[in-house]
């Protein structure tokens, strides 16, 4: 993907026949709040990493690690949490209706992600959406990702603003 800034905003741009791809910070993350808002095309699925990497040694240096989703589907499970890479779903929201129904369409959402110890919780525009525990990876970069598209050729995009992180 291509990621500008523009107007105070990070933009990530999809391009055809290409993975996903990631914006991480240079510095890892134990525990930390971290609080952005996004917008994201319709039919653009994307992500926010936490306690992320990026290790030679498994699968070729593949990103992996729990995201933070962002899911503008009719499944609306964004701030539900998804091992990328690895271990699938930790964290869906099937059984959240309150955080499903409050993901705006077309519109700026609010993320708050807290992490603490071996406990990730995650809201969706003030709603809680996941309440996650797990320790399989208590420390890594954060990054914003762009998921792959094929071979679509339109590009699909998705923003962020007003990051904040307190690194705790």
């Amino acid at each position: 993907a291509q990621y500008t800034v523009e107007e105070g905003e990070i933009v990530g741009t999809s391009v055809p026949n290409t993975s996903n791809s990631f914006l991480c910070t240079e510095k890892d993350y134990s525990d930390f709040v971290l609080e952005l808002d996004f917008k994201v095309d319709p039919t653009l699925n994307s992500g926010i990493q936490v306690r992320s990497q990026s290790l030679p040694d498994y699968k070729d240096g593949r990103v992996h690690g729990y995201q933070v989703e962002i899911d503008p589907s009719t499944r609306a499970w964004s701030a539900g949490i998804y091992d990328e890479a690895r271990r699938g779903w930790l964290f869906d929201l099937k059984e959240n209706e309150a955080a499903r129904n409050a993901f705006k369409q077309n519109d700026w959402n609010h993320v708050r992600v807290v992490a603490i110890g071996d406990t990730i919780q995650t809201w969706i525009n003030g709603v809680q959406a996941a309440d996650l525990r797990d320790d399989m990876t208590p420390s890594g970069f954060i990054a914003l990702q762009v998921h792959g598209v094929g071979k679509r050729t339109e590009p699909l995009q998705v923003r962020w603003k007003n990051i904040r992180l307190q690194d705790l």
